[in-house]
């Protein structure tokens, strides 16, 4: 039977522990508390698990500080190949992972399976970089000397991530530390932990020792991320999620000057100048607005059209945002999934209302879709100006608000104007410009002419309030590393 039909159909058996208990990746329940995984899509209860708290998470930071030392002192090239026959499973079972991906998160079955090819890929690119871990020599100021640097990796790392990636963002923070040496006790979004699980179980299909990798079920992850953030046997810290929860995060892991990797909210700029393609600006936007429903960190959340060819591009974006089609991700030509829980609906409509109450209009959408999932339709919002909530906070949703500019050097000022600093995009011909644009944005990605720039070997992270640290690239290994001098005197 399939990966994705057979973890599913065990994790709703009567008895929820028969086979999660024993799986060696999970820690053994402290109590009979469970909490149930529903499909946003249809309502369906997908999974009743345990529901773990601080003594599970003990148990397994425990776990992993025993393992840390032999999973360091393996060679690179051991750990190398460990992570490629992960990759190699994940691969493998593909289809399995995207069906259990949109089944508990609903967006469409085409972008899981692009998720889950992300993920793969995460664990190729640190399958490499794992035998690239590289020292210095430095030219020591007398003969009778002789400096070096070595890197060593930094010990057991906490790992909490986002329930709107949740294959790539497993991968995304695992793989590196791996690579590194570490040991990792990981706690997945409540809402989405099944992939998760298999990945795990591919993961110790590839043949992982014991302790290495741990996985935490938890509904809460109040006390998880606090037993994680105290407990000193953690060296390290790796978050996505909302600035607020890393504001904490930050503060729990004061008293130990704990390293921190931070992946926070957005608040993302979509420019389009008058000397755009306005054709490929509208299918930009598409993609850095609607993939996965605006539910992205970096999803485009003000989009700002100079005047020279605001109606043109209001037109076409409108006239493209009416085909998108909403349902169930296991639908065909689906484009747009639930958003992922009641909560995220009232958001988006607190923000259209609150626009329309300010002078705004709706040109599409505006409203949720009656059934049994947590459907809204695409919309498009004009005459938006800045004092309106969708032009101040993230809405996390697919709504488009659109602002009309005309200083270009104003529009950047705006742009900037934010405590957040993680994703931009500008469409532009004019050279000068873009270098000018680019360079004088603050954010710690920007893309241009696209909408669309995440890959593994390219560093993913913010500025300011979004977030320190990157993740992907040669630069996200670091992240996992600790540099030690060497000082060799006497030769």
């Amino acid at each position: 039977m399939a990966l994705s039909q057979t973890l599913i159909r065990r994790l709703k058996d009567p008895k929820p522990f028969e086979t999660i208990v024993t799986a060696p990746w999970l820690v053994s329940p402290a109590s009979e508390r469970t909490f149930e995984v529903f499909n946003p899509s249809t309502g369906e209860l997908l999974a009743e698990l345990p529901d773990m708290g601080v003594a599970e998470t003990r148990a397994a930071i425990d776990r992993a500080a025993v393992a840390q030392p032999e999973w360091a002192g393996l060679t690179a090239r051991d750990r190398s190949d460990m992570l490629w026959r992960w990759h190699q499973l994940i691969v493998l079972h593909t289809d399995d992972l995207a069906a259990i991906l949109t089944a508990e998160m609903g967006k469409p079955l085409a972008e899981a399976k692009s998720e889950v090819s992300h993920a793969a890929a995460y664990l190729q690119w640190y399958a490499e970089e794992a035998n690239r871990i590289y020292g210095e020599t430095i030219a020591a100021p007398s003969l009778d000397r002789r400096m070096l640097v070595i890197k060593q990796p930094i010990g057991v790392v906490g790992a909490i991530t986002p329930w709107n990636f949740p294959a790539s963002m497993v991968a995304r923070k695992i793989s590196p530390a791996l690579a590194a040496g570490c040991a990792v006790v990981l706690k997945p979004a409540e809402q989405t932990p099944l992939v998760a699980g298999a990945m795990f179980a591919l993961a110790h299909e590839a043949g992982f020792p014991p302790g290495v990798v741990n996985l935490i079920y938890a509904s809460e992850g109040d006390a998880v991320g606090r037993e994680l953030c105290t407990h000193p046997a953690v060296r390290k810290i790796s978050f996505t999620g909302s600035t607020e929860v890393g504001r904490l995060l930050m503060r729990q892991c004061s008293d130990q000057v704990k390293k921190l990797s931070l992946e926070l909210g957005g608040n993302a700029p979509f420019i389009v100048f008058d000397d755009a393609d306005v054709d490929a600006a509208v299918d930009g936007a598409i993609q850095a607005k609607f993939r996965n429903a605006g539910q992205t960190c970096v999803s485009a959340n003000r989009l700002y059209v100079q005047s020279g060819v605001h109606d043109e591009f209001a037109r076409k974006f409108i006239e493209r945002v009416q085909t998108l089609s909403v349902g169930d991700g296991f639908q065909p030509d689906v484009a747009i999934g639930p958003l992922i829980d009641t909560r995220a609906l009232a958001k988006i409509e607190g923000h259209v209302a609150d626009a329309l109450d300010k002078g705004g209009s709706v040109r599409c959408g505006g409203r949720r879709i009656d059934g049994d999932g947590t459907f809204f339709a695409p919309t498009v919002l004009t005459g938006i100006t800045r004092d309106m909530r969708v032009a101040q906070e993230e809405t996390f949703g697919p709504l488009a608000p659109i602002i009309r500019f005309d200083d270009a050097t104003q529009v950047v000022r705006e742009a900037n104007d934010t405590i957040y600093g993680l994703a931009a995009y500008f469409y532009a011909s004019n050279l000068s410009r873009v270098w000018r644009v680019a360079e004088a944005l603050e954010y710690g990605m920007v893309g241009i002419n696209t909408g669309r720039m995440s890959s593994e070997a390219a560093p993913f992270g913010g500025m300011k309030q979004s977030g320190m640290g990157r993740e992907g690239s040669r630069h996200g290994l670091e992240d996992y590393l600790e540099m030690k001098y060497l000082c060799m005197g006497g030769i």
